[in-house]
């Protein structure tokens, strides 16, 4: 939502490796800073191993109530 396109390039190069490469990944919520605001983790795979992203996202899951909680803001 900006007129800039490197702003916009920016903005995104840290979400858009693993479309640029091809591999399989899966993001979590893995928890908030100290502003309360939201933090995540990428998991990046190998080239047609998707089932072991998607193991390691479930037992993670299994293990953490991250994905449960909501951020400060959302709270009111």
């Amino acid at each position: 939502k900006t007129n800039d396109p490197l702003s916009m390039y920016l903005s995104d190069v840290f979400t858009i490796t693993a479309n640029l490469i091809g591999a399989p990944a899966l993001s979590l919520p893995v928890g908030f800073s100290t502003e309360g605001l939201p933090i995540g983790a990428q998991l990046i795979g190998k080239y047609f191993d998707e089932t072991t992203i998607l193991t390691l996202g479930h037992s993670f899951q299994q293990n953490s109530h991250h994905h449960k909680k909501l951020p400060a803001i959302a709270q009111v």
